[in-house]
């Protein structure tokens, strides 16, 4: 749970930093944390059930700094991309 709540929050920071490197994407800081967090949600799971190691560490609540940092650059990573994905497709509707 802790795993997953860092994630989140790790996502919000991801689609914000995301935003404001790709001004293209960019769809302002509130929109830009929520695609962050679904990605953010998205990247920390994904990195947990690639990696049994920090899948296991979540899983059993004894989070420890493998687990941790895992969490929070899959969150990073995940609510990144998402950001720049719906961002460009958002300015790619918008141009039609």
């Amino acid at each position: 749970m802790l795993g997953t709540i860092i994630g989140l929050a790790s996502g919000a920071l991801g689609g914000n930093l995301a935003g404001a490197l790709l001004k293209n994407a960019n769809m302002g800081t509130l929109w830009n944390s929520v695609a962050g967090i679904a990605g953010g949600g998205l990247g920390a799971s994904l990195l947990g059930m690639l990696s049994p190691e920090m899948g296991a560490a979540a899983a059993s609540e004894s989070m420890n700094l493998s687990s941790i940092l895992g969490s929070v650059g899959g969150g990073v990573a995940g609510g990144g991309v998402v950001m720049t994905v719906i961002g460009f497709i958002k300015n790619m509707m918008n141009k039609s």
